[in-house]
């Protein structure tokens, strides 16, 4: 059910390993508030679809923030938990949420109809898909579901031979900024170690972990993922794995985990003991950039948000989530309030885009 070709996986989040390691980590588990709910389209005991599915009681992990939506119902008199959520815990990474190998669009509807169906089951106040492609976008609207957008940030390789060649792009000012920031990033003799799946050591992941523990308890109070969570994506996902680390007098000091795609590199989770000046850049995006052009992959996907990205190469992209709220009172509301903020984020989007600091950008060019 998962996208693939023969040349692999083309989005590691939508392996069945993945999915797996979430729940046998119970890192995304009833107990902390992501029921599995996901449905299954058979046809003659055949599956010919599948949406990931869950019954939520808070909005966390999710990087589409609807809390106020849940603010709004609730000082009205209602409940906007629980909700059904299509995504990817705690990665927000545009995938398909209506996988259907066929790609049949009646058993996609059929599978909306179905999570609309059982939020009325669960007496759930709405359901949402989030980072969604186009299509599945427009075939939500077409059954009156409302769309949001929002901005990311990512670096596209045109067949770069090395990075100063992807250098050569960019204006002069920019250009000098960014050799300014590795030349200081690795200061102090700092060195870069890209250890790919199947080398990434335990040492390494203990190592890593700290890194994100530090990182996300600063962020959220504590990070949703676990130690086993990583353990079993060694186990089972190594060939899409690659471990960024920065290491200082023989000890590493800083980290940056990527998940590989067929064409994408997928920058995720990031942490470090020290604060080296840069380091953050160099790790996450720098060194993302150069594996990229050293393995001729097409796209860089650096995480959520990040105006910071933009001088640094990082093109702004549309991101689009689909959303069904059950109480009409809602609806309505959300709708007017969404139609503003669509306008924004267009108005935002060609302004980032004007900003881009490459030789020569077409501000009127829509990035999907």
């Amino acid at each position: 059910m998962v996208p693939q070709t023969d040349k692999g996986i083309i989005n590691p989040f939508l392996s069945h390993q993945f999915f797996m390691a979430l729940e046998q980590s119970k890192s995304a588990v009833p107990e902390t508030g992501w029921q599995p709910q996901h449905i299954l389209l058979e046809q003659n005991k055949i599956p010919v679809a599948l949406m990931p599915l869950y019954l939520k009681s808070h909005s966390m992990g999710e990087y589409v923030f609807d809390q106020g939506w849940a603010d709004a119902l609730e000082r009205a008199g209602g409940a906007y938990y629980p909700k059904l959520q299509s995504s990817i815990p705690f990665t927000p990474v545009g995938a398909p949420k209506l996988l259907c190998p066929s790609n049949n669009s009646a058993y996609k509807t059929a599978l909306l109809d179905a999570a609309q169906q059982l939020a009325i089951h669960h007496r759930a106040s709405s359901v949402h898909a989030t980072f969604v492609p186009r299509d599945e976008e427009q075939l939500a609207l077409s059954k009156n579901w409302l769309i949001r957008h929002d901005t990311q940030f990512h670096w596209r390789n045109n067949n770069y031979e090395n990075f100063d060649q992807f250098l050569r792009t960019i204006s002069s000012r920019k250009r000098k900024s960014i050799k300014a920031e590795r030349r200081k990033a690795l200061t102090n003799d700092i060195k870069i170690h890209w250890i790919e799946g199947k080398d990434i050591s335990k040492n390494h992941w203990d190592v890593f972990f700290d890194f994100y523990q530090d990182t996300g308890a600063r962020k959220w109070g504590q990070p949703y993922l676990n130690r086993e969570f990583f353990s079993l994506l060694s186990q089972t996902m190594a060939p899409n794995l690659l471990l960024i680390l920065a290491s200082s007098n023989d000890k590493f000091i800083a980290g940056a985990l990527n998940f590989i795609g067929q064409d994408t590199l997928y920058g995720r989770y990031w942490g470090c003991y020290e604060d080296v000046p840069f380091l953050h850049f160099e790790l996450c995006y720098y060194q993302a950039i150069d594996y990229a052009i050293a393995k001729g992959i097409k796209t860089v996907e650096a995480g959520a948000q990040g105006g910071h990205k933009l001088t640094r190469g990082y093109e702004p992209i549309i991101t689009r989530s689909v959303h069904w709220l059950q109480n009409q009172g809602l609806h309505r509301a959300v709708k007017d309030y969404l139609e503003h903020e669509m306008a924004m984020v267009t108005k935002n989007r060609v302004e980032l885009s004007r900003a881009t600091p490459f030789k020569s950008s077409d501000p009127n060019t829509t990035n999907e």
